[in-house]
């Protein structure tokens, strides 16, 4: 591979890193992206990296919240921090929904739906339903503030919304942290508890397309395929630190006018130029 392959790859590795934790849809970029940046590798390996590469980004949550992850303690604590076994407890509660339906029609959805009129149709509808929702809570309390607070039938319902994820376009980060509000959880609470529920899914995701692809790698695959994640690891530390500092004063709605301005970017690309 020359070196405009591999500026191609790093190209990939930022915009999955910014888009996998903003509510804005990493597919949605990953479809305009490789639209104009073609990368030299097989369609089958690009099917799975775009997946696989995810788990840069799901590291630096790991990173990042180590501390509240991690659920063991020192012998004199008793080795088990109860909250953490709960908070991972309802993290399992809400990723039932789409473990049920995204494994058996995994290959399915994206049939059906990998495609840029759905892609830009989602972008439009949850950045509507972004701009509509902060504006119903436009001076109301959250109800929910801590992981304490969060019930199992509340984390199943997240999970639910979740499920919309499967649908490209739509944002897993997006869908969940518009479930989360509904219940009355605040900001900060909706986008950690997303950061959380994407660690088990991606793991999931990414395993099943790596036994789908059969581990079958030459050595230029494995490279790309390890900067790709170590460049998403390193830009979602700081789209993480971010999010959470924009979303302290800041609401949801600008993430919603981005999705509506790029969904209809998408269509545009398309109609006209594709």
């Amino acid at each position: 591979m020359n070196i405009f392959e591999w500026l191609k790859v790093l190209l990939l590795g930022i915009v999955e890193g910014v888009t996998e934790w903003l509510p804005i849809s990493s597919t949605g970029h990953m479809i305009l992206i490789e639209e104009l940046v073609h990368l030299n590798v097989s369609d089958e390996f690009m099917e799975m990296f775009r997946v696989v590469i995810q788990l840069g980004a799901i590291l630096a949550v790991v990173v990042l919240y180590w501390k509240k992850l991690w659920p063991f303690t020192s012998p004199k604590k008793g080795w088990i921090k109860k909250e953490t076994w709960s908070l991972w407890f309802k993290v399992l509660a809400a990723i039932l929904p789409a473990a049920i339906i995204g494994i058996p029609f995994d290959d399915k959805l994206d049939a059906l739906f990998y495609n840029y009129q759905t892609v830009a149709v989602t972008l439009i509808v949850y950045g509507v339903l972004f701009i509509v929702l902060e504006n119903r809570n436009k001076g109301k309390k959250p109800v929910v503030k801590n992981f304490r607070q969060l019930s199992y039938p509340m984390a199943f319902f997240i999970g639910a919304f979740q499920v919309l994820a499967l649908i490209p376009g739509t944002s897993r980060s997006g869908a969940t942290i518009l479930g989360a509000m509904l219940l009355g959880l605040s900001r900060p609470l909706a986008a950690e508890f997303s950061f959380f529920l994407g660690i088990p899914v991606m793991f999931g995701a990414s395993l099943l397309k790596l036994v789908k692809f059969g581990f079958a790698f030459t050595g230029t695959e494995i490279a790309v395929l390890l900067v790709g994640m170590v460049v998403a690891f390193l830009v979602s530390i700081l789209a993480i630190r971010f999010l959470m500092e924009y979303i302290k004063k800041n609401d949801f709605k600008a993430f919603g006018y981005y999705r509506i301005v790029l969904g209809i970017l998408v269509l545009a690309y398309f109609i006209f130029l594709g």
